[in-house]
């Protein structure tokens, strides 16, 4: 195995990327190289251009792919070799918008409760409390949870960047009722394998399965929870700059996006209106 090939690796390792994720990049990074018959830390700028223009030019593949291979090059590029490029040189992508459905409350809160375990339950649970992408759930240890702060500590998210997100008063008695039951010690969501995290796969699964079970017909993943997060954040009142902050989102304009799912935007600095998980559990009573 080359050296790259292993820095890339363990790159990804660091950030708890996904086997899948790993298996892509790895091949994206490999098919420039063969283009090229050249290592990759020898190609210029403008081959590297020109290679990702071919997808869409020439292979005629999908603006999915597109971006999937464009995100594992500049990947490798920034965090292996430590270079950057022009922004003109990065060709254009353009993928299909499509605005997925809001999940209301009710609707979450009958998702979660078809879940049969409490083990995918609570998982969800984090996803919709504290807004996180099913990758950012399953990349959780118990060490990042802070009880006396009440807050969650987030590693190396979307963007590389390391985010604190609050933690209700509800969503640790969640948490602790979940850990008297599992007692994970490392992981906090492990697999069958106690020092392994449960897949990404098996969390989306389970929602698709609950979501079937509760009778939701609504379009939407797993995904549709953190939709769901940032949109009831905003009804209670969440200032915008807030909202970014537990998102983990380096633009204000893809916060803004939320808006356009509410009427109007009233700023609140009442705290107990964004303990969603509270508010979930207490509609149901």
């Amino acid at each position: 195995m080359s050296p790259l090939r292993q820095q890339l690796i363990d790159e990804m390792a660091v950030r708890r990327f996904s086997p899948k994720t790993h298996a892509s990049y790895l091949r994206w990074v490999k098919d420039l190289s063969t283009t090229y018959d050249l290592s990759p830390d020898l190609l210029t700028d403008q081959q590297i251009s020109a290679y990702l223009r071919t997808l869409t030019t020439e292979r005629s593949l999908s603006s999915s792919t597109c971006a999937q291979a464009l995100n594992a090059i500049l990947f490798f590029y920034r965090a292996v070799l430590n270079r950057e490029f022009e922004e003109r040189l990065v060709p254009p992508i353009k993928r299909a918008s499509k605005i997925p459905e809001l999940l209301n409350r009710e609707e979450v809160r009958s998702i979660i409760s078809h879940c049969r375990s409490l083990k995918y339950q609570t998982a969800l649970e984090m996803c919709y409390g504290c807004g996180l992408r099913v990758s950012e759930v399953v990349g959780l240890y118990v060490k990042d949870i802070d009880g006396t702060a009440k807050r969650l500590h987030i590693h190396c998210g979307k963007g590389k960047k390391d985010r604190f997100v609050p933690l209700g008063d509800s969503q640790l008695n969640h948490l602790r009722n979940y850990w008297r039951h599992y007692h994970p010690t490392v992981v906090l969501f492990p697999s069958l394998e106690p020092e392994k995290p449960l897949g990404i796969s098996s969390l989306q699964k389970c929602f698709k399965a609950a979501k079937v079970e509760a009778n939701v017909r609504k379009l939407g993943g797993i995904h549709a929870l953190r939709h769901a997060y940032a949109t009831h954040q905003l009804e209670s009142g969440m200032p915008l700059n807030v909202l970014q902050r537990y998102l983990g989102h380096s633009n204000i304009k893809t916060t803004l996006r939320y808006t356009h799912w509410i009427g109007h935007h009233n700023e609140s600095s009442d705290g107990s209106k964004f303990d969603l998980v509270a508010q979930l559990w207490e509609e149901s009573e």
